[in-house]
């Protein structure tokens, strides 16, 4: 490991960072820094084709530091990957939210980092290296209490060290259900202004469940080794929430899509046979539900908004929209559900359809802001944890 020193408080106790203190990763990789946290296995990592999707399953999104202790101070050094598009203005510092209990007791940022600037006009990837920094939490409660620090959810975060003026000891098992859910970059967190605030996070904490959050921004395309990842990972509950990024990327007809979904379906099984599965069609975007891709990004004014730049002509020829994905998807669930009682269907629109679009609109024309996170988060755990949802029996 390279060497490395913080001004840390001589009193403070350090606990080695592993990844028995960790909750919500598949992996860890040990880098020059530390630990760095990741959504997707080595193996599939070598099978990623796109620097999209290694940059997201690299961000900690539902990933914590959990540990139990009397400590009334904590902190915790990371080195931070921070991304920003050439021409706008840096991103805001990424939040760290700690709970106690179960409950958010208090946040911190870390300055400093890496910086990772994309130009989405030629597509280069410029990376400007950074010192690591702390997140620093002081003034907690002095009693034995469980602790979650929730890492910043589009932040690649490597974890250095934990110090702490009490000692740490490892977080019980409470008995509680492991939930694990696949999606795109709504399911990641986009938009959502702190980790414990993104619609998966919210959703788990009613239900009662522990959360796996599989979500990638821009990578939920049926990947084979997403499946396989899925199909090896212990769950109670499973959802995948799939097609919004097929018509996004346009990287499919429908030829392809009902086969590709089946086969999805198919490895998830071979790990969890009688596992509840979820299947959840996308939720409303106006811009796509009747208009192919590719979704394109749209920078003028400085505010970025996304339009769909495909024929709605061509849906004829096999053409996907959110339309025709849903439909899809629901006969999709209705075919196999016949010999698999634990399979269900949401429609998405029922998380986020046209009576929340007109409250709450899409601030970028794709994605739902703060509000719109914690109105999908109430819609599913009511329709899925509640007395008549799929989950009710599991959580």
């Amino acid at each position: 490991m390279m060497g490395f020193a913080m001004n840390a408080d001589p009193h403070l106790i350090t606990t080695p960072v592993t990844a028995a203190l960790l909750r919500g990763a598949l992996d860890v990789e040990r880098t020059a820094y530390g630990l760095l946290p990741h959504r997707l296995p080595a193996w599939a990592r070598r099978q990623i084709p796109d620097d999209q999707l290694a940059m997201a399953e690299a961000q900690p999104s539902g990933v914590r530091v959990v540990f139990r202790s009397r400590a009334t101070t904590v902190e915790l050094d990371t080195l931070p990957t921070k991304r920003a598009y050439r021409g706008l203005p840096a991103p805001a510092d990424g939040v760290h939210d700690l709970l106690i209990d179960g409950r958010l007791a208090a946040q911190a940022t870390v300055t400093g980092g890496n910086l990772r600037v994309m130009d989405v006009t030629t597509g280069s990837v410029e990376v400007r290296e950074g010192p690591p920094g702390t997140a620093r939490f002081a003034g907690l409660p002095a009693h034995d209490k469980d602790v979650e620090i929730w890492l910043p959810h589009t932040e690649t975060t490597e974890l250095i060290a934990l110090r702490t003026d009490a000692p740490v000891e490892p977080l019980p098992d409470r008995g509680r259900k492991v939930w694990l859910h696949h999606g795109s970059s709504i399911s990641h967190g986009s938009n959502a202004t702190h980790p414990t605030a993104t619609w998966p996070a919210l959703a788990a904490a009613r239900g009662g469940v522990e959360l796996v959050n599989m979500g990638f921004g821009g990578g939920a395309l049926l990947d084979p080794f997403t499946a396989r990842a899925m199909r090896d990972t212990p769950a109670d509950l499973i959802s995948v929430k799939l097609g919004i990024n097929v018509v996004n990327a346009d990287v499919m007809r429908l030829r392809a899509f009902v086969p590709a979904v089946h086969g999805f379906l198919d490895t998830i099984r071979e790990g969890h046979p009688t596992v509840p599965l979820l299947v959840v069609s996308p939720i409303l975007c106006p811009v796509q539900e009747d208009t192919p891709g590719p979704l394109m990004p749209d920078f003028d004014g400085g505010t970025p908004r996304f339009k769909a730049t495909g024929d709605p002509a061509e849906r004829a020829a096999g053409r996907l929209t959110l339309t025709v994905v849903r439909e899809a998807l629901a006969r999709i669930t209705a075919e196999r559900s016949a010999d698999d009682p634990h399979l269900h269907y949401l429609d998405g629109r029922e998380l986020y359809g046209e009576q929340h679009y007109a409250e709450l609109p899409l601030p970028d024309g794709i994605h739902p802001g703060p509000e719109g996170h914690r109105r999908i988060a109430g819609n599913f755990t009511r329709l899925v944890f509640g007395a008549d949802g799929p989950f009710r029996y599991e959580a």
